[in-house]
């Protein structure tokens, strides 16, 4: 619908780019939910993280290589372009498009694997549609300001502190993954398999061992891609200002210059 909208006003949009939306986007995340992990992970723990991991790291960035904001605002009228660009300029989008609150949020809710809510996120049947529908979600807001800079200004100098700060979220993700892998315990108190268990099943222990591996792996990995994108935003924006700069008559510099230094002897 989008697209054809797109397409009445004079927007073509790139093949490759609808593909990445459906193929790695909608599709990945119907076979991760309806197959084999979404089948199981009622009782496999590695199934279950493994799945949550993924639509929470992976699926959101290669869903949001389509660009469905600018799709979005390709699309929709003055007034509904509008509407949109108020939303995305609310405060709280301003707070989940900040660099520094993916690693915050991940660890909270990943840390929460280390507890007995591990247990109640998979067997209740309402919290798992839950979390299958708000994580994703959740993974594509914090996923658009990198994918979709243009929507979301920022100046090079701010970029540079998140491309910065992206390290670090390169040891607070691998947390609870790696929590997981090393304890002898097993962290949501469910000891034994329910009668009917099927017998290629892991020991419990070994079954959360394998989550930590998987949440562990994925969670650095998926890092390398976004710490290139976050580099080539970084260039995008000096780019852009260095153009702006450009742009500027030499009145309209030393008036700039004179209000710097201003600000600075205050």
């Amino acid at each position: 619908m989008g697209l054809r909208s797109a397409s009445r006003r004079g927007e073509r949009w790139p093949l490759w780019r609808t593909l990445s939306f459906y193929v790695f986007g909608i599709a990945a995340y119907l076979v991760l939910t309806c197959g084999f992990t979404g089948a199981y992970g009622r009782e496999l723990r590695w199934a279950f993280t493994l799945k949550l991991a993924l639509v929470f790291f992976v699926i959101p960035p290669l869903a949001g290589l389509g660009r469905p904001l600018s799709l979005a605002r390709a699309a929709l009228a003055d007034r509904g372009r509008e509407r949109l660009d108020r939303i995305m300029g609310s405060r709280p989008m301003r707070i989940l498009g900040n660099a520094f609150i993916a690693p915050i949020l991940g660890l909270a809710f990943f840390g929460t694997f280390l507890t007995p809510l591990l247990y109640t996120y998979r067997a209740d049947a309402v919290v798992s549609g839950i979390l299958s529908v708000a994580v994703p979600l959740l993974g594509l807001l914090l996923a658009l300001p990198i994918t979709e800079a243009e929507g979301f200004q920022r100046t090079s100098s701010f970029i540079m502190l998140e491309f910065v700060y992206v390290f670090i979220e390169l040891l607070a993700d691998a947390v609870p993954g790696i929590a997981l892998r090393l304890n002898d315990n097993v962290l949501d108190r469910v000891t034994q398999w329910s009668a009917g268990a099927p017998s290629w099943f892991p020991s419990p222990i070994r079954d959360q061992q394998l989550a930590g591996d998987l949440l562990w792996f994925i969670a650095e990995i998926v890092d390398l891609p976004l710490i290139i994108l976050m580099f080539v935003r970084f260039s995008r924006s000096d780019r852009r200002e260095a153009r702006s700069f450009d742009e500027l008559t030499d009145e309209e510099m030393d008036a700039l210059s004179e209000a710097h230094l201003r600000r600075r002897g205050e």
